[in-house]
């Protein structure tokens, strides 16, 4: 017994140092979509169409301006996932006194330990592994090697944990990634079907082979990312994350849920300018410490938290 346990957390660890060693890899793979959809749309299709005259000019405008507008977005958005840090716990970070005392939270009970267990104490956690004291809502990312701050999921496409501070960026990531290859199936259709029909196809193998698997690629992901989308937009509603979501079950009432507009507030901020760009304004950025779980009001009722 003692040695299938052993083994068990030996495979658990070569497992998450081979997703660190995907890093680059998925980087590079990621960009290699993008190049592979950018050659197929633009150098191919609808670029050449541009210098033609009437309708297909027409046309060509319509699908590469939003074509360009969006892959900037989409980019800027995955980089920023990519290079920040979803939010690590402050060294110097202790317990308000106010959090030490009030109702356990249901979240925490199964990974408290080394501090003593009397009621007055019950919702400050400790990370073994790190050997360091959790805040709210912070997990350990067995792959990172570090506690996450309100951390939804380790995503081996971003090469990063997704927690308190990219997970606007993240969401944004989605959404820009739904719209652009929704439009690439689209303007791709018309050409994917032409290779089922009996007329005549203009264009070299390889320059129609590159059109047929960027339509392929690109119709793959709008329909996979759609399923990510709907699922965040239910946790942001909620005020929960990916993990919170599994933890909780069938907990009557979430003791975070603030009311959707508010849940939308933590992660987006509450400047409308700042809402589809993956930044914050200087007034958000004040408030991060509340929105990395490090500050909480004066009494254990969040209702009346703003952000």
């Amino acid at each position: 017994m003692h040695r299938s346990g052993a083994a068990m957390a030996w495979n658990v660890f070569k497992f998450c140092t081979a997703l660190r060693g995907l890093g680059s890899i998925m980087i590079l793979l990621v960009l290699g979509v993008v190049g592979v959809t950018y050659y197929a749309v633009v150098l191919t299709n609808y670029g050449p169409s541009l210098y033609d005259s009437g309708l297909d000019s027409v046309t060509a405008l319509a699908v590469l301006i939003p074509f360009h507008c969006l892959l900037v977005m989409l980019l800027w958005s995955y980089f920023s996932v990519v290079l920040t840090d979803p939010g690590s716990v402050p060294p110097t970070w202790r317990p308000a006194n106010d959090e030490e005392r009030g109702e356990s939270d249901p979240l925490n009970a199964s990974d408290f330990s080394g501090l003593p267990t009397n009621p007055s104490n019950q919702r400050i956690r400790y990370c073994r592994k790190c050997t360091q004291l959790k805040p709210p809502r912070c997990h350990h990312c067995s792959v990172c090697g570090r506690c996450v701050l309100k951390m939804d999921h380790h995503c081996v496409w971003v090469v990063n944990c997704v927690g308190a501070l990219n997970y606007k960026y993240f969401l944004l990531f989605l959404f820009y990634t739904f719209l652009e290859t929704s439009l690439v199936t689209l303007s791709l259709l018309p050409h994917f079907i032409a290779f089922f029909s009996d007329g005549e196809i203009p264009g070299t193998p390889g320059t129609l082979a590159t059109t047929f698997l960027a339509f392929v690629l690109n119709l793959a992901f709008a329909l996979s990312v759609l399923g990510f989308m709907i699922m965040h937009i239910s946790l942001v509603s909620a005020n929960t994350t990916t993990i919170e979501a599994y933890e909780k079950k069938t907990t009557p009432k979430w003791r975070y849920d603030l009311g959707r507009r508010k849940n939308f507030e933590q992660v987006f901020g509450t400047d409308k300018r700042y809402w589809f760009i993956p930044a914050y304004s200087e007034e958000d950025l004040r408030r991060m410490p509340a929105l990395q779980g490090l500050e909480y009001p004066s009494k254990p009722d969040l209702d009346s938290q703003e952000f």
